[in-house]
């Protein structure tokens, strides 16, 4: 394993998202396409809307977790830690980025290592990829240091096939991905995780992953960062002409977020549901638990004054976010994010087509009552 040219890869993409517009262009993640029926008569005070949950076991105060970013190059443990306070202050969750780094050189422990000092009572998840379980990298006992090096929560596996194909140095090998998910998901003591990255997870994958036992799945959908783009912008700047070309045909590859979290809820019946991709305010959160999520990932929007070390900033987003939850939660006349499951909500347009097309009955949304 080349870990400075691991290292390199997590500045380039901090930097990249930072800098470049790496979001979808062609494609939304589909909540302008789902509408909640106003109740004019919510028979509820607003100030007692209660955003608690509980996902995977552990109390949250709203069910929001800030989806994995970064770690393993210097300047992650600033991101980390600046993300880590905010989660431990406002009692939410965080994954960290792919630990990969840390396993290559212990030196880069403390980039990840920080969320656990600066947020003590947090859920925190750790982050492995898929490829590295077939490679033999990762067994047992790297998973069990990952979870160590940051006193884990639960363990995310992310799969990032697009990515790797598209990727240079990427590692495309997904033969036995799922029978390896399966023995670790038997051996390991915390919960699973089962996380995209910008692709989405369709109900047939949702399904075979239940069966391995795994506590969660993250459908991070296409709508909202794409990492072809971050892989296009990588191409530019090392002149990989074909490579830059390979990126922009796939930039809006993958299922929309609403899809895929509809389609992973009508296929499993075990596994808690994180929706991630695309989600920029507290209606898409209440929109994604509607449609089947426990708790719901966001990244990009904290990014930026994370990387600046604005604690503030990052706690006034996420409260702005809880705060539009409550209301939407209001007007529909949920009193706790439990009742967002059975309020009435109308699936048109694209995403519409596409649940019909794949055998789903999206009537049974718009019909439900409190």
């Amino acid at each position: 394993m080349n870990n400075q040219a691991t290292v390199s890869r997590k500045l380039d993409h901090i930097k990249i998202c930072l800098n470049k517009d790496v979001q979808a262009k062609t494609k939304s993640a589909g909540f302008d396409d789902v509408e909640f029926v106003h109740r004019a008569l919510p028979e509820s005070n607003l100030a007692n809307i209660n955003t608690k949950s509980k996902l995977f076991g552990h109390e949250f105060s709203a069910p929001i977790i800030i989806s994995a970013m970064t770690g393993g190059h210097p300047v992650a443990e600033k991101i980390n830690k600046t993300l880590a306070i905010a989660a431990q202050e406002l009692g939410i969750g965080l994954g960290l980025g792919s630990q990969r780094a840390a396993l290559e050189n212990p030196q880069l422990e403390k980039t990840y290592s920080i969320a656990r000092e600066y947020a003590p009572e947090a859920f925190l998840i750790g982050n492995i990829g898929a490829p590295q379980l077939v490679d033999g990298t990762i067994e047992l006992k790297e998973a069990q240091k990952v979870i160590d090096i940051i006193d884990g929560n639960a363990l995310a596996i992310h799969l990032n096939a697009l990515q790797e194909a598209i990727q240079p140095e990427g590692d495309s090998n997904y033969s036995g991905v799922i029978q390896a998910i399966d023995k670790l998901a038997e051996e390991l003591d915390v919960p699973i995780i089962i996380k995209e990255t910008g692709a989405g997870i369709s109900g047939e994958i949702a399904s075979l992953l239940e069966k391995t036992g795994v506590a969660g799945i993250d459908v991070q959908g296409a709508g909202g960062t794409s990492f072809s783009a971050v892989e296009v912008y990588r191409a530019e700047e090392q002149g990989l002409e074909r490579l830059k070309r390979f990126g922009k045909v796939f930039w809006d590859w993958g299922l929309p977020t609403v899809v895929s979290t509809v389609e992973v809820a009508r296929a499993t019946s075990q596994v808690e549901i994180i929706a991630s991709g695309g989600i920029r305010n507290g209606l898409d959160i209440a929109k994604a638990i509607a449609l089947g999520a426990e708790g719901i990932g966001i990244a990009l929007p904290l990014l930026a004054p994370a990387f600046s070390g604005d604690v503030e900033t990052v706690k006034s987003i996420i409260d702005l976010l809880v705060k539009e939850l409550k209301c939407a939660m209001f007007l529909t006349g949920a009193r706790a994010i439990k009742d967002l499951k059975n309020v009435p909500c109308i699936i048109s347009g694209k995403s519409a087509n596409w649940l019909t097309l794949r055998g789903i009955d999206i009537s049974m949304y718009a019909q439900r009552s409190l």
